[in-house]
């Protein structure tokens, strides 16, 4: 098996780290791995936020969703889905430029998760394990306000580095679904619910495949997290879509 293909398939989630930092050659190589990424037009709408300072990964492990082991991450990398900078160069070029809607955002978070993806498998064949940390999405007023973001900035994704332990390495990746019930030729195949409750619940031994549902159900999906997500999400676009003009009325006010 060639290299890429065995660095994509053996890549797990790394979430306990050995003291170790990450060098700058090593940094650099991921940075550059998710800048050379495929991009919408090549215009590459995101911005990557290198997280160094402990203060900020102290609270980001807080907030997200109260996981530790991102305070402890040797590099934390933050990716923004941007399209304040192509407007703005817009404007001052004289373009007079609409304002952004909701296909420039997505096109910009699609740009970001590439980027993210790309620098994630990286690192991994720089032997440097990672995470995402979807939680990103809670909190959008807060992380909007602790980042500096403009409006038509907003976070897409962001993943914690670094190298694993041994207990990590020898983890055993979890199993993903058959190629069978995740590519269909042509056309959606419709499922009932019941095909999925024993496609979905397949990946535990241990319970019968409709308690491993439900159960997965509440920790994930009914979760406040979860709730607080879609929330942050909503209130993001909301945001995007008023190009901050929430944030100035209440400054006028």
């Amino acid at each position: 098996m060639n290299p890429v293909l065995q660095s994509l398939y053996t890549r797990k989630s790394v979430r306990v780290f050995l003291p170790k930092s990450i060098g700058a050659q090593e940094k650099e190589a991921i940075l550059l791995a998710a800048s050379n990424a495929p991009s919408a037009g090549n215009q590459q709408q995101y911005t990557i936020l290198d997280i160094t300072d402990p203060a900020l990964k102290a609270h980001l492990a807080v907030s997200c969703d109260n996981q530790p082991f991102i305070a402890t991450a040797p590099m934390v990398l933050l990716f923004c889905a941007d399209v304040q900078k192509w407007y703005d160069a817009y404007d001052a070029a004289s373009c007079d430029p609409r304002i952004p809607g909701v296909g420039d955002l997505m096109l910009a978070v699609q740009d970001a998760v590439i980027a993210a993806q790309n620098a994630v498998t990286a690192a991994w064949s720089l032997g440097i394990g990672s995470c995402y940390i979807g939680d990103i999405l809670e909190h959008f007023e807060e992380n909007r306000a602790l980042f500096h973001l403009p409006p038509y900035v907003t976070p897409a994704t962001m993943v914690v580095f670094g190298y694993p332990d041994d207990q990590q390495l020898k983890r055993e990746k979890p199993e993903r679904q058959p190629l069978s019930k995740l590519v269909a030729e042509n056309q959606y195949p419709v499922r009932s619910g019941n095909a999925w409750v024993q496609t979905l619940g397949a990946h535990s031994a241990a319970k019968p495949p409709a308690a491993w549902v439900q159960a997965f159900c509440e920790r994930k999906y009914q979760s406040d997290f979860a709730r607080e997500m879609n929330r942050s999400v909503a209130v993001s676009l909301q945001s995007f879509l008023q190009g901050g003009n929430d944030d100035k009325q209440e400054a006028q006010d």
